[in-house]
């Protein structure tokens, strides 16, 4: 048995069973990847691998054990290759964050700005997705961490960390008739048509469930991933907006008002996820650091190693 017999089967599961795709991503033949995988089910003694004559088609029962075992090795593995990296260099290296638009456009600037600042020679990543596609990134090891709202806080094999809570609020044209309203109502909102997120983005569950539990159905105009192109079409005059309190700037978004829905939407927690029993670089710990000043190394470890109780914000 040997590591690359190892890597073989793990790629090959991520290649959706492609054994070519996963010589190709391993910069490999495909014959040498077959030929690896049946001498190591044959050291095993069972079949990882479901078979249509020469084509793997699926895991067996003992191959999903046998997966399970893999990512683990191969996870200690690669915890002990970034061990070395970082104790023969501290404060260099690649450094990955998936997040989503919403959080890389208002949320991270600064905090993205203050680590650049302390740790010039890292080179920082940023990939954008969803809140599923950004957690598969950081399981299938395409990124060091996730930042996203609570949608990442429930995904197996991943630990997550409650970095600072915001609120919706519903943003308008000047003069519109919902600012005369002392306190708006979820019936005032249904009124008008509604411009706010795509259901995977940004505590849109929240605002769906909100007008759900009231009976109320609002036309919803149009759907978006990015806050601007929400503004831009409020701007318009085409509807009324739904987006997060951090995506609204008195100073930039001028031909807009915005409205405070907290109390119709209740408050979001993002949250910065990171592989369950992951390496993490010691800058990796002072970019949460920045991102969330309540948090300190200590607290981090304790969390990863399965301590998670008593994080919450």
């Amino acid at each position: 048995m040997n590591l690359h017999q190892l890597r073989f089967v793990r790629e090959a599961v991520r290649q959706n069973f492609n054994l070519t795709e996963a010589a190709k991503a391993l910069y490999t033949s495909q014959p040498g990847v077959s030929k690896a995988i049946i001498e190591l089910e044959e050291e095993l003694g069972v079949d990882i691998f479901t078979r249509h004559g020469k084509r793997i088609r699926g895991l067996t029962e003992p191959g999903r054990a046998v997966l399970r075992s893999v990512e683990l090795i191969m996870q200690e593995i690669d915890g002990l290759k970034r061990i070395g990296k970082e104790f023969a260099a501290q404060d260099t290296g690649s450094f990955t964050i998936a997040t989503t638009h919403t959080q890389a456009r208002y949320a991270l600037p600064p905090v993205v700005q203050a680590f650049m600042y302390r740790f010039p020679k890292v080179r920082l990543s940023l990939l954008q997705g969803n809140p599923r596609q950004i957690a598969e990134m950081v399981l299938k090891d395409q990124a060091d961490m996730a930042i996203a709202t609570e949608a990442i806080a429930n995904v197996d094999g991943l630990v997550t960390l409650p970095c600072y809570q915001w609120e919706h609020v519903v943003v308008v044209p000047p003069e519109h008739p919902l600012l005369k309203s002392k306190t708006i109502t979820l019936e005032e909102i249904a009124t008008f048509p509604l411009i706010t997120y795509d259901s995977a983005f940004t505590g849109r569950a929240k605002i769906d469930h909100a007008f759900a539990i009231r009976s109320l159905k609002p036309d919803v105009l149009l759907e978006a991933i990015d806050a601007d192109v929400i503004k831009t079409y409020v701007e318009l005059g085409m509807g009324v907006g739904i987006i997060a309190g951090m995506a609204f700037n008195e100073e930039r978004d001028k031909g807009l008002r915005a409205i405070s829905a907290g109390h119709l939407f209740g408050t979001n927690v993002s949250r910065v996820a990171l592989k369950q029993g992951s390496y993490l670089r010691g800058y990796v710990y002072s970019f949460i650091e920045l991102l969330t000043p309540t948090m300190n190394r200590k607290l981090i470890e304790q969390v990863m190693s399965g301590e998670k109780d008593n994080y919450e914000l």
